[in-house]
């Protein structure tokens, strides 16, 4: 990765009965989706294989600070902004 990524996180969401959230990662034309709390990137279009392991460690290492910032978005308010 050459520069900054773009680090974007959704509010908590339910599937299948489990807590989640997604990240989204953008790197000029790449961009990567991933869930946490797995810590697995579910959608790539772009980034390498050592990219991706290096994407998934970071959420990995950043796991509370993300899910922190997952809870506080309100989705109906960011929908309405």
């Amino acid at each position: 990765m050459n520069g900054p990524v773009d680090i974007r996180v959704s509010g908590i969401c339910q599937k299948d009965g489990k807590k989640m959230a997604y990240v989204s990662f953008n790197d000029g034309g790449k961009n990567a989706e991933g869930i946490i709390p797995d810590c697995v990137i579910t959608r790539n279009e772009g980034f390498t294989e050592d990219e991706i392991s290096q994407l998934q460690d970071y959420m990995k290492s950043e796991l509370q600070s993300l899910k922190k910032t997952a809870a506080g978005i309100n989705v109906v308010k960011a929908l309405m902004d």
